[in-house]
């Protein structure tokens, strides 16, 4: 039965993503719009399809049903229900599955906020474009990536279930939905983005109709790459959270270009310039997560993250190719359209630094994807085996995050246009001020060497200038002055602030040491001291836990542990980590006593403020939240030219200390749209940030 339903899940879903999609275009082109009007029903049986197929899934992961070769596979009786059910996304095939129906998800939402306006032409194209994207997914779950294959299971069988690791720790659980969630939610503003040059509308009012949808997908990928660092740090035991593991940085790749966007978005809305970079920025981010699907699952590398070895790679490289053909082809097309009627009057002015903001993320991301490839490229033509290690990204990326965290501080107090220096005086004099005083706290807490105690300094440097834009925003407007888009950015500011200072801490200041020791033997190091009591066994349906109990600075026990799984005989360590604001102590297990000898080792790694790393993701995710909700409102403006509305001029050009309180332009605001390079502008009618009229 489970394998009846799955497959008609997948056959559904396939055939609803085609025939939807060939409908809207046909309803397009023919300009039909009833044809088009359909979308609603065809984008719910797609959704409805891929949730018939998870479903059917879970349904045969919990009653164990072997008959089904995933399950088989995958699956085991002994398996705990946490991760029996994670098992769905903790392999190749199911998690498309998970893909397909978030993706179905995502399909179903844009179609209903957009149900009054699909007759649309931008609305429609954007709706194609998805309707491809799911079908090219449910393809891959009719081919190669079957999930839904028959097994004849002899009597008494049982499954291995999933990968040790993968059921060691409940984050398995949350981190890759969070992470599909937002790779997913790339393709709605990519949909609006080729429907923008398909149409040649490509002003600003499609940036409106997917600012939040925008928002929404960062926020994910965001909170799935700290809990993925947080499972790493919790699970691994090799004392850190960020390897530059390929697959780590196949996430990290889209995220960086899409903050990236976030950032130049603002520009295009408020004068018009920058419409390249947007365009290119959006569809660089999705065709990164196709990428980042490639790198996972196709079998080209090995990481505790990736799947095994499929036949679905050079289906998912012909589809990246496919979307890096057809932008660049589309950008090239509408090239005399995207010239930006504005143009940047001064390097310092909003604009401006947001401009060398675009710049850096575009290096940085450069720079990972060439660490990440570059290997990849090696083997492929010569069929040697290199790597491409840490010392190399930390190198690379420690210039470029720092001079992020300087703009961090300066380009919040900028002035559209054009600042002047006593302008900068003024609005930077308390943020540097704050800056001083973290980089003097660093230096009397014992922080030594130049880059970290630059991360403190411009760190303090940045918090200062996202505080007093809080401070100001609150003072006029309340409890709204944190909401909206910038001034919720400025939260996100803050909690980026704590995830940069963490990382310099941790990575700057690690201590690690190894010590054996008898039961009731005590070890010094860095001043705690470790003593360990006793071993303990206990005996779990999928696993022996042999765990060592140790006291650290008397209080505890903290128990280090090896699991031994009873399938295949595997074993897999569980670090055990004391916590507090100003450092951790994290002990791993490393070997066990034996009939001669009943002592244990153990690896000792402490390092500085890792706690803030979590807390800073947490800080991010409160920030995106905030700036998904509509700040104050604003009088329209000219996005072209115009300063914001009733601001006084100031010397510079730009405003005076009559800041914005939130730079996203309200939704009320009217957008002029040029038609070509030179004609006349069109001004549309006030549209909300959904696209409604």
């Amino acid at each position: 039965m489970n394998l009846a339903l799955g497959t008609a899940g997948v056959a559904l879903g396939l055939a609803a993503s085609i025939v939807g999609g060939l409908t809207v275009a046909y309803g397009l082109v023919r300009d039909k719009p009833a044809l088009r009007r359909q979308a609603l029903v065809y984008g719910v049986l797609v959704f409805l399809g891929g949730l018939l197929a998870t479903v059917a899934m879970e349904r045969a992961l919990i009653t164990r049903d072997f008959t089904v070769k995933f399950v088989a596979d995958n699956g085991s009786s002994r398996t705990p229900a946490l991760y029996n059910f994670a098992t769905l996304w903790g392999a190749l095939e199911g998690s498309i599955i998970l893909w397909a129906t978030i993706l179905g998800g995502y399909l179903t939402a844009v179609v209903v906020k957009f149900r009054k306006r699909l007759d649309d032409p931008l609305v429609g194209w954007a709706l194609v474009t998805m309707f491809v994207v799911c079908a090219f997914f449910f393809l891959l779950m009719r081919g190669p990536a079957n999930p839904f294959l028959a097994f004849d299971p002899p009597p008494g069988f049982d499954g291995p279930g999933p990968n040790p690791l993968l059921q060691n720790h409940p984050l398995m659980a949350f981190h890759p939905p969070m992470l599909y969630l937002g790779y997913v939610g790339f393709t709605v503003p990519f949909a609006f983005a080729v429907a923008a040059l398909a149409t040649g509308r490509v002003g600003e009012g499609w940036l409106l109709a997917t600012r939040r949808w925008t928002l929404i997908a960062w926020g994910f990928l965001t909170l799935g790459i700290v809990l993925g660092a947080w499972w790493s740090y919790e699970v691994l035991g090799w004392g850190g959270y960020w390897a530059w593991d390929p697959v780590e940085n196949a996430s990290l790749l889209p995220w960086l270009t899409g903050t990236a966007y976030l950032h130049s978005v603002m520009v295009q809305e408020r004068r018009g310039m920058l419409r390249v970079w947007n365009l290119s920025l959006l569809c660089a981010t999705f065709a990164l997560t196709i990428l980042g699907t490639f790198i996972t699952r196709s079998g080209v590398l090995d990481s505790v993250h990736a799947f095994t070895e499929s036949a679905i790679g050079p289906a998912i490289l012909a589809f990246f190719a496919l979307i890096v053909i057809v932008s660049v082809g589309l950008i090239g097309w509408r090239g005399d359209r995207l010239r930006a009627p504005g143009r940047i009057d001064s390097p310092l002015s909003r604009e401006g630094a947001f401009l060398a903001n675009n710049v850096l993320f575009a290096a940085f991301a450069f720079v990972v994807l060439l660490g990440t490839v570059f290997p990849l490229l090696i083997e492929a033509f010569n069929d040697d085996r290199i790597s491409v290690g840490v010392p190399y990204f930390n190198r690379m990326t420690t210039p470029i995050g720092l001079t992020l965290l300087f703009l961090m501080a300066v380009a919040p107090v900028l002035p559209w246009r054009k600042a002047s220096g006593e302008l900068l005086r003024h609005r930077l004099i308390w943020p540097a001020w704050a800056g001083a005083a973290a980089l003097a706290v660093a230096v009397v807490a014992g922080a030594r060497g130049l880059a970290p105690l630059l991360a403190f300094g411009l760190g303090g440097f940045a918090a200062g200038s996202a505080v007093r834009q809080l401070v100001l925003a609150g003072r006029r407007q309340g409890w709204r002055g944190f909401v909206g888009r910038a001034n919720g950015g400025m939260v996100v500011h803050l909690g980026v602030i704590m995830v940069a200072v963490a990382v310099a801490a941790s990575g700057s200041y690690v201590r690690q040491a190894e010590f054996t020791l008898a039961p009731g033997e005590t070890a010094s190091f860095a001043g705690h001291e470790l003593t360990y009591v006793e071993q303990t066994i206990d005996e779990l349906p999928e696993k022996t836990v042999v765990a060592a109990q140790i006291l650290v600075d008397g209080t505890g026990p903290w128990a280090p542990a090896i699991n031994q799984f009873s399938f295949g005989g595997q074993t897999i360590g569980t670090p055990s980590v004391r916590t507090t604001l100003t450092h951790d102590v994290a002990l791993t297990l490393l070997g066990l006593p034996d009939a001669e000898n009943d002592t244990v080792t153990i690896r000792v790694t402490i390092q500085p403020l890792v706690v803030w790393l979590w807390i800073g993701g947490g800080v991010m995710a409160l920030g995106t939240l905030l700036a998904v909700f509509p700040g104050r409102r604003r009088n329209p403006i000219d996005p072209v030219s115009a300063p914001i509305g009733g601001a006084r001029q100031g010397s510079g050009g730009g405003h005076d200390d009559a800041e914005p309180i939130d730079e996203a332009p309200s939704e009320a605001t009217p957008r002029a749209e040029p038609v070509g390079a030179a004609g006349p502008a069109r001004v549309h009618p006030a549209e909300s940030a959904d696209g409604s009229r």
